[in-house]
């Protein structure tokens, strides 16, 4: 068999001066860069959507906590169940809540009547940052959320991101929110 090296030549140099040669080039050289922004803009969606679940979560468990006079574990459950719907179709494997009631005494700091947190640790610095915002016997609820945001596409540039959202409520029918 005889191959035509000059032949082969000259269809290759025609090829790459020719216009569909250039553009599958480029098609080529521009693929990657496309494919990163939109793996990019996907993970960056998705983190944008998190986050204002846990902001909702966090607002849905205050402010159901904030409709009783008195709560009890029956009741704390399904309202943390009713939060963690916010986060509804992602998983909840990385969701954490951290419900606290509190009471100010007569030097107008926070005295934590009681607390309930599930698959994170309690935020301490919530409670102490009320401190002197109200007068003896009045109350506040103060509901933390945390997500850990995975992202699909860039966890290899940036990591897990944690996502916190705290909510501050007062009781509608008592000062305070107390645990029977």
């Amino acid at each position: 068999m005889y191959i035509d090296l000059f032949y082969i030549e000259h269809a290759i140099r025609q090829w790459w001066s020719s216009d569909e040669g250039v553009a599958v080039i480029e098609a080529a050289m521009l693929f990657p860069p496309m494919l990163t922004l939109a793996m990019g803009t996907f993970d960056l969606g998705n983190g944008i959507i998190l986050s204002q679940k846990t902001i909702t979560a966090s607002q849905v468990a205050a402010d159901l906590v904030s409709r009783n006079r008195t709560m009890n574990t029956a009741n704390l459950n399904d309202i943390i169940a009713g939060s963690k719907l916010a986060f509804e179709p992602y998983a909840l494997v990385d969701y954490g809540v951290d419900i606290v009631s509190v009471e100010f005494d007569s030097s107008r700091n926070p005295v934590i009547l009681w607390r309930r947190t599930e698959n994170m640790l309690p935020n301490t610095g919530a409670v102490d940052s009320i401190r002197g915002l109200s007068d003896q016997g009045e109350g506040m609820i103060i509901v933390t959320v945390k997500y850990n945001f995975v992202p699909k596409f860039s966890s290899v540039f940036s990591g897990d991101i944690s996502l916190s959202e705290v909510a501050f409520t007062r009781g509608r029918r008592s000062a305070t929110v107390t645990w029977n």
